[in-house]
């Protein structure tokens, strides 16, 4: 009877506790989580479940991982935020899986992602020819992002967090000396000041970066 009280008390506690870990990781929908979120979110479950299996064992053997945990995932986050080459490490890249009507057989390899997922998830988004998709996107939380040839085109980023796309350029078929030449007839000497950027209707759209104090 007590091992049954035991583990209505932890189960309270670890349900408020892990509920504020949660939220103070930042508001991301299921469908939009990380490996990394994943990995972390499932080492939190395993943990808590440990703790309510064995209503012997010390408790704050549950709480002080979840801690740790909440710890490297908040680290996480803020070396992603500074860093993009730290958070494509971590996230990965979005795929490009269709090109203007064309599937690009070798992305699909590298991914290991087949032909019936591909047509699966364009059904679910009510698109029946893939020749009607100008891009479609594997995203790094697994979801398919299409966007049709007859509706508002992806705009693909030159600069973010002031560093160049190369692929990006690739794609619109400009390169980097291009971009350096465009930015200095807009007296911008240092791409690295720039927060973002993209080339729409035959023009650079810029952001600059906020200066911190």
């Amino acid at each position: 009877m007590n091992d049954i009280i035991i583990i209505i008390i932890r189960t309270f506690i670890l349900y408020w506790f892990i509920l504020l870990i949660l939220r103070l990781m930042g508001k991301r929908e299921v469908g939009e989580l990380s490996i990394f979120d994943l990995v972390v979110f499932l080492l939190i479950a395993e943990v808590a479940a440990f703790s309510l299996d064995d209503p012997h064992s010390n408790f704050i053997h549950a709480i002080v991982p979840t801690i740790v945990l909440f710890l490297i995932q908040i680290s996480v986050s803020y070396f992603s935020l500074k860093s993009k080459k730290f958070r494509d490490v971590m996230e990965g890249e979005p795929s490009i899986l269709m090109r203007d009507g064309i599937i690009v057989e070798k992305e699909m390899r590298k991914q290991r992602y087949n032909l019936d997922d591909l047509l699966q998830q364009l059904r679910e988004q009510q698109i029946g020819s893939i020749q009607s998709v100008s891009y479609a996107f594997l995203e790094p939380s697994g979801n398919l992002s299409v966007f049709k040839k007859e509706e508002e085109q992806y705009i693909f980023p030159l600069i973010i967090d002031g560093e160049i796309q190369q692929r990006h350029l690739e794609h619109i078929g400009k390169n980097e000396k291009w971009l350096i030449q465009e930015l200095e007839q807009k007296q911008i000497m240092s791409y690295k000041k720039i927060f973002y950027c993209s080339y729409e209707n035959e023009e650079l759209y810029i952001q600059l970066k906020i200066s911190s104090s």
